[in-house]
């Protein structure tokens, strides 16, 4: 049983017209300053937005940073923050030019300019970091900035720049707070968002203030938040049973997840559909055992994700047969395609075509903590081991390290989620498939290139659905990564706050402001 907390509620009488009449109940000032506390197993990778793309680091620049454009919630087309305006300029799509507010001031006191988000982009590519979202910008060729003003020119039309100015890699930074050429190392972030950021120690908690100073986007800057970061679900679904914070997200156990009901009138359970999805990343550089495309295709056929489902994620997740996932404009099943159920006779036969000794043996890494990554690698060896054809090591390594790893090549194979960085499809193929993508595989494709580049054309992005397809069937035939599944998203909340639908919604902006005191 959850405690029921009893809070004051102010009434007010509100009158309209000729003397009609009403009473509503509002939440009192001293709810309005109350922390709640938010649970998660997310990590944080770092503060630095030119050091980090993932969802843990993410979900932090989603309230302590302001970006140029941002998106509301459920939308699909960007909006200003700490931009006046924005707009491509010209015709082709490779001018694209902003103007700031003019009343933005960071923690230290300074004024916002056009310089401190030049600075921003460019460190953001300049500094290149292994684990960060550089690759985000890859039609980005040069930033100009005259006081308030922002131009950005790009290598070739990109109709999708402004989503990407949106995401946490257009965070702005104040320049004198920031190295121009490395990653800031402290436990201090500088920015103009909703929140401040207090204190913060690495995998324990953040303690967020809302910042008087937000001029954007948003009207009302929310509640004080706590995130506390558990080393797992596991002891995640502990804490949440003991009653240590008000909302869960991000990820409670499967078993846990399949068995919520609401109607337990003690908790607030959110389930929505996401575009988050998970991939088994292959590694294609020459000295990799999966180097040739055969023995990817023969991974590839004998995956079974219907069971994966079932048995690891107790029905939690749906599988996904696609790069680009089910509900976003361009989503197809290509992998089902070519195989529309595990063939270890297929297998065999491309694994006996490429030559190689049987079984393969390669390594697989996944990251400790993340949900059942650890019995998702047991699941899938034990599916790649069945037939004799493949020989698996699996190793769990710490989130930041396990990135590292696989970044420089360390690993045959490994399975990360991608949550959407916004809402289009460019977001599942150039950051995933791109050449110099984020998974770090070595793979590189003139198909695939050619492909993203036709679809960056297009502002109208409903005529590009077509050539995802036609992408995502490149993918399925080389096989540089295997679609598995895609997340339902859950959102738990004690009987007394409200707005945890808005952690969530497929924007990839994590709204801590509207979670309230109900």
């Amino acid at each position: 049983m959850r405690s029921v907390r009893i809070r004051i509620l102010a009434t007010l009488l509100v009158l309209a017209g000729a003397g009609v009449g009403g009473w509503q109940l509002l939440p009192s000032q001293g709810d309005r300053n109350r922390t709640i506390t938010v649970g998660t197993t997310d990590v944080v990778t770092s503060l630095d937005p030119a050091g980090a793309y993932d969802a843990g680091s993410w979900a932090l620049f989603s309230n302590v940073f302001q970006t140029l454009l941002t998106f509301e919630p459920g939308g699909a087309t960007p909006v200003p923050d700490a931009a006046e305006s924005c707009g491509f300029v010209g015709s082709g799509l490779r001018t694209y030019r902003c103007t700031l507010r003019d009343d933005l001031t960071f923690p230290s006191g300074l004024k916002m300019t056009g310089e401190d988000v030049k600075f921003s982009f460019d460190r953001v590519k300049d500094i290149n970091s292994e684990v960060g979202p550089a690759s985000l910008f890859g039609t980005l060729g040069s930033v100009e900035a005259s006081g308030q003003t922002v131009t950005f020119h790009l290598s070739s039309p990109d109709a999708t720049f402004p989503f990407k100015v949106a995401t946490g890699a257009g965070s702005i930074v104040d320049h004198t707070r920031y190295p121009k050429d490395g990653l800031r190392t402290d436990t201090g972030a500088d920015g103009t968002g909703l929140y401040v950021l207090k204190r913060y120690t690495k995998n324990w908690r953040a303690v967020l203030n809302p910042n008087p100073r937000y001029k954007g986007a948003v009207k009302d800057t929310g509640r004080p938040i706590e995130l506390r970061y558990y080393a797992d679900s596991q002891a995640l679904n502990r804490a949440w049973k003991a009653e240590e914070f008000d909302v869960a997200t991000r990820q409670l156990p499967p078993e846990v997840l399949s068995e919520l009901t609401t109607s337990d009138p003690n908790q607030r359970v959110t389930e929505a559909d996401s575009p988050e999805s998970r991939n088994l990343v292959l590694n294609v550089r020459a000295d990799s055992p999966l180097h040739d495309r055969r023995v990817r295709q023969a991974i590839a056929a004998l995956i079974n994700r219907e069971q994966l489902v079932s048995e690891t994620y107790k029905g939690t997740t749906d599988p996904l047969y696609g790069l680009v996932p089910t509900g976003i404009t361009g989503h197809s099943t290509s992998f089902f395609d070519a195989n529309p159920k595990p063939d270890a006779a297929k297998a065999r036969a491309l694994l006996e075509e490429a030559g190689v000794q049987l079984p393969v043996r390669f390594t697989y890494g996944y990251a400790e903590g993340r949900g059942v990554a650890k019995e998702e690698a047991a699941e899938l060896k034990r599916q790649l081991e069945a037939g004799g054809l493949f020989q698996v090591e699996t190793k769990g390594y710490e989130w930041t390290d396990f990135q590292k790893r696989y970044a420089e090549g360390e690993l045959d194979a490994w399975a990360v989620g991608w949550v959407a960085d916004f809402p289009d499809a460019d977001t599942f193929s150039a950051p995933l498939v791109g050449t110099g993508n984020s998974m770090k595989n070595g793979y590189s494709s003139k198909d695939v290139d050619r492909l993203i580049l036709a679809t960056q054309k297009n502002e109208d992005r409903s005529v590009t659905t077509a050539d995802f397809r036609e992408l995502q069937d490149v993918v399925a035939r080389d096989v540089p990564l295997i679609p598995l599944w895609q997340r339902k998203e859950y959102v738990l909340s004690s009987e007394d706050v409200g707005g945890g639908q808005y952690l969530s919604d497929g924007t990839g902006v994590f709204r801590l402001w509207r979670l309230s005191w109900i």
